[in-house]
């Protein structure tokens, strides 16, 4: 039986832990609770004790068995510890080492995966400062489940409910499934973000590509196994943990890292939004403003994917189009003519679909027709996409 530590922190949402419990409970895990002192002005200790079917923490100086010290016993008790709700104040602590109750000294002073789920205030949740200590614990290894967007008990409609419990014990349960590596042992290729031409030696030719997707696809693709190669543009993304990252600034940059690799690669995701044009002439000094109007004139870059369709022998090519119209159409269209295996294709004008979003929402299309796949968080539909792929191309056996 896996046994889960639950730490309990102080918000509205601590309602929803309850459940949370009581699912993990049903689920066949063996679940033990600490409560903040905050925690406990919403929902009181026993609740979660009748759930569990076990006592539950509230008091680091509170020893229930004197031949052990409990906070030291609990951190490595676990085989996960999940923060939920997490609060802006617990994150800030965690990530400051801060251990002044006995949610905070467990952590500090445990070894095991760490999840938080934090749950607060959209504007709270959007602060500079919670966004880097969540950058901050995210960089130590630290996971993070997604706050959902919706209606706050503050009155707000935003990004910062507490994920729904079925969904977390959904993660829960996915985390400690045998990990099947369809892709151990294959090389892969991943491009990511956008490019930037350049005007003058202060302007660009850019695009509102995030990477995210890319920088998802990478981290999926070296969970399931393999030896995966991030080749970014200019995006301000940390590199998943095991990836070989090679920074670009524009197509050419891009074309010439992808190129070098190619033949020693077994799969090739172009998620990168590669500019199609580039101005014909970059001035060495800025160019000055004019009283008149001005035309930049513009020269068509190296097409990445289509020439990487015409050096193709075993290598399986994935590309992406983002799509404001007639997605299927344009994305068979794009398959065929660059000589794909498969065109990932998404229309960026759906809520939660677009440049920058956390979620996607896609069609696979390949030869043999199309495959819809449902709005999801990127890391899990990069999951799912390359599971496909695996199976499709017979890597699973």
């Amino acid at each position: 039986m896996k046994k889960i530590l639950l730490c309990v922190t102080g918000g509205i949402a601590v309602y929803k832990a309850v459940a949370l419990v009581s699912k993990l409970t049903q689920a066949g895990y063996d679940v033990r609770v600490i409560m903040s002192e905050s925690a406990q002005q919403f929902v009181q200790p026993l609740t979660f004790q009748a759930m569990s079917r076990n006592d539950v923490y509230t008091d680091t100086f509170d020893e229930k068995d004197s031949k052990v010290i409990a906070h030291i016993d609990l951190a490595d008790w676990a085989d996960l510890i999940v923060v939920a709700p997490a609060t802006a104040n617990t994150i800030g602590k965690y990530a400051n080492g801060i251990a002044d109750d006995m949610i905070t000294t467990t952590l500090l002073a445990t070894t095991k995966p760490v999840w938080m789920a934090p749950a607060m205030n959209v504007h709270m949740y959007d602060h500079p400062a919670v966004k880097e200590n969540i950058d901050t614990l995210y960089k130590r290894g630290i996971r993070f489940i997604e706050p959902s967007e919706g209606y706050l008990a503050c009155g707000y409609v935003g990004k910062g409910r507490l994920e729904e419990p079925e969904q977390i014990v959904g993660r829960v349960s996915e985390f400690f499934a045998p990990k099947e590596l369809p892709l151990r042992g294959k090389k892969i290729v991943i491009t990511a973000g956008p490019t930037r031409e350049r005007i003058d030696p202060v302007r660009y030719v850019s695009n509102f590509s995030s990477g995210k997707m890319g920088f998802a696809m990478a981290q999926a693709a070296v969970e399931l196994g393999g030896n995966v190669t991030l080749i970014a543009g200019p995006v301000h993304l940390d590199t998943p943990p095991n990836v070989e990252r090679i920074n670009v600034e524009s197509a050419e940059d891009m074309y010439q890292a992808v190129s070098v690799r190619f033949d020693q690669t077994n799969l090739l995701i172009m998620t990168a939004a590669v500019a199609d044009y580039k101005p014909k002439h970059q001035a060495n000094q800025k160019i000055k403003k004019q009283d008149s109007d001005t035309a930049l004139e513009m020269e068509r870059t190296k097409d990445i994917l289509a020439t990487m369709g015409l050096r193709k022998t075993t290598q399986v090519i994935m590309g992406f189009a983002a799509e404001t119209n007639d997605v299927i159409t344009y994305a068979t269209r794009k398959r065929e003519k660059k000589n794909t295996d498969y065109i990932v294709a998404n229309d960026v004008t759906a809520e939660g679909v677009g440049f920058g979003t956390d979620t996607n929402q896609v069609t696979l299309v390949s030869k043999d027709g199309i495959k819809e796949f449902p709005m999801l968080p990127k890391h899990a539909l990069a999951h799912e996409l390359l599971a496909y792929i695996a199976n499709q191309e017979g890597w699973q056996s």
